[in-house]
């Protein structure tokens, strides 16, 4: 057979680098990438390569942002943890490593704005793999262009930005400070999240911020996630893998060192497991050892992992600092809300005013419905007016504003209404009592409430609701010409305050000024008693109080009718029953005295009365 001789062929010079650009990169995780790329400014406290030995804990945050199985990843955190960091790096992972549209969401533009003039941009001009897809003519203000993909940069204050172009890559920083939802628009997050729609096959969602109220968006999510992790990490003592609490957190107390300054800087951890000293010397080493263990989940194979800790795993901030920031907060209620936020990454809670439906049902006498108790003196009635129908309560009370709940239902007419509130009520000895006053909500069927008013005015009268006055409630006018009811008397009533009332007497044991309920009380009525919280919210630069519903489009329609029923006592002077107790005890005939019995000089004087 003939051999054919094969010349040898020579690959051209231009034909290597082509395909070494078309070879499939190696796909690195994040933590990965980011040890290999991303190199932080001078401003950060550790600047330089990025080395994950120094936040070990984010190291698998940041990769489950390349799981496959995972789509939404939502990080509840302290300050000076490194979580935005964390955001950055998954950022910069995908414009490199599988670029797509990508959006992310700051609370305000302006904000925004300053995000990429003073970490975005100096991020991706460090890091080479960035810097070279980077079209910086092309870009704009909030709109950075990349080769394949563009990153949109939007405020949550702009809905109209959040309502198009489909996106692949969403981030969502700091939620809890998100302008809340209108009426007319969803809430950002929801608004944002529907851009994701076109991706839902591959689609990421990083979610994280400081949290404020467990009705805030960031709690929300925590709770609504398919699993979710805490941070455990080995005493260095007994080996145990403990979760950081700041109930163990000690230090000297005032009787035995009297500077609070001094007192902070000994303060040290002690293991629940074994008792020992924990130093601020021992973090990094627990740190590094440390791993996220799931302690709750609700699906085999997660779409949503949520990651939760607090500052005590802060390489960055020494336990005394935060022993110093809780004694310095704990007296405020203001510098107590940002230390429980800010270092504990906890929701705020106000307990002190906590109510739930088993109070209520604690509160139960042993009297039936419809019976008065034997201490009653007044009754009055609460109505809060429904498209449907018209909610009512009536409540008796006596001295030192005693009360209970003697009825309350659903009516389907203003002329039910009308029976029940001159309905005769009698007490133990007989005595007979009816509705002194019930307050009928105007907000709604105004008209009609004016016209029932007027014609029921011995008993009844309108009200509104209303805020920030001195007084529990206030006497208006009626002033709308034309109508039957105009000069009538109108009722404003400041429902924050009679529910901070409510709520303060319902916790007191049955007895002399508690809140009370009937025997046998329903569920519904105790939940809706109880459906709002009162909250601490940020308005105009300042934190006030309120009473919000704990959720959604929960009914609260019985407690309405209770501060309508409070206001009326207070109308008809209950809180100075007592008074009259008082003046009727002090009218009473003092009893016939017996006189002294004499002396024995006038005993001597009346035997011998001759003698004189």
């Amino acid at each position: 057979m003939k051999k054919y001789r094969i010349k040898p062929y020579t690959i051209p010079a231009w034909v290597l680098p082509a395909i070494e650009i078309l070879r499939p990169r190696e796909r690195l995780p994040v933590a990965t990438w980011a040890e290999k790329y991303r190199i932080l400014p001078d401003t950060n406290a550790i600047p330089g390569p990025w080395r994950n030995t120094v936040t070990p804990y984010l190291v698998e945050i940041m990769d489950t942002f390349s799981n496959e199985d995972v789509e939404k990843i939502v990080f509840v955190k302290p300050t000076q943890v490194g979580g935005t960091s964390a955001m950055e790096n998954m950022l910069a992972s995908l414009i490199d490593q599988d670029p797509g549209p990508t959006m992310v969401v700051y609370p305000s533009d302006q904000l925004a704005e300053r995000t990429v003039e003073a970490k975005l941009e100096p991020m991706i001009k460090q890091c080479k793999p960035l810097a070279a897809r980077y079209r910086e003519a092309e870009s704009q203000r909030l709109q950075l262009k990349f080769g394949t993909m563009t990153v949109y940069l939007n405020g949550a204050n702009s809905p109209a930005n959040l309502a198009s172009t489909p996106i692949r890559y969403l981030f969502l920083d700091e939620v809890d400070k998100y302008p809340g939802a209108t009426k007319k628009e969803a809430d950002p997050v929801s608004l944002a999240m529907e851009r994701t729609k076109t991706y839902t096959a591959n689609r990421k969602i990083f979610i994280t911020s400081t949290p404020t109220l467990k009705t805030g968006h960031i709690w929300k999510q925590l709770e609504e996630a398919d699993a979710e992790k805490h941070y455990f990490a080995p005493c260095p003592h007994c080996g145990e893998y403990i979760e950081l609490v700041f109930a163990q957190l000690k230090w000297p107390s005032k009787d035995d060192v009297a500077d609070n300054a001094e007192r902070a800087e000994m303060a040290t951890y002690v293991c629940q497991a074994c008792g020992c000293v924990i130093t601020d010397h021992d973090k990094g080493k627990m740190l590094a050892g440390g791993r996220w263990q799931t302690i709750r989940q609700g699906a085999a194979k997660p779409k949503s992992v949520a990651f939760w800790m607090n500052t005590l795993y802060s390489p960055f901030t020494r336990f005394s600092e935060i022993a110093k920031e809780f004694m310095r907060s704990k007296d405020d209620p203001e510098l107590l809300h940002n230390f429980t936020n800010s270092w504990l990454a906890e929701p705020w809670e106000d307990t002190k005013l906590k109510t739930n439906a088993a109070l209520v049902l604690e509160r139960q006498t042993e009297v039936e419905a419809y019976a008065l108790p034997a201490w009653a003196k007044l009754i009055t009635g609460g109505i809060d007016v429904q498209e449907n129908c018209l909610y009512w309560t009536i409540r008796a009370w006596g001295d030192y504003m005693t009360s209970q709940n003697i009825a309350h239902g659903q009516a389907l007419s203003m002329g039910e209404i009308e029976r029940i509130m001159n309905t005769e009520f009698i007490r133990p000895d007989g005595q007979r009592l009816v509705v002194s006053l019930a307050l009928m909500d105007s907000g709604d069927q105004t008209e009609a409430v004016y016209e029932f008013c007027a014609l029921n005015a011995e008993w009844a009268l309108p009200c509104k609701g209303t805020t920030a006055m001195l007084s529990h409630y206030r006497l208006s006018t009626v002033n709308k010409a034309g109508s039957g009811a105009n000069g009538m008397a109108l009722v404003l009533v400041d429902g924050g305050k009679y529910k901070d009332m409510i709520a303060s007497r319902m916790r007191k044991p049955n007895g002399r000024g508690s809140w009370m309920v009937y025997k046998d009380c329903d569920l519904d009525y105790a939940e809706q008693v109880t459906a709002e919280h009162k909250v601490t919210e940020r308005a105009n630069g300042k934190e006030v109080q309120k009473w919000v519903v704990k959720t959604s489009h929960a009914d609260n329609h019985y407690l309405d009718c209770e501060v309508y029923a409070a206001a009326a006592a207070d109308l008809q002077g209950v809180r100075s029953l007592y008074l009259q107790s008082q003046e009727q005890e002090a009218k009473k005939p003092a009893p016939p005295q017996k006189p002294d019995p004499p002396t024995p000089e006038e005993n001597w004087i009346q035997q011998n009365e001759s003698w004189i």
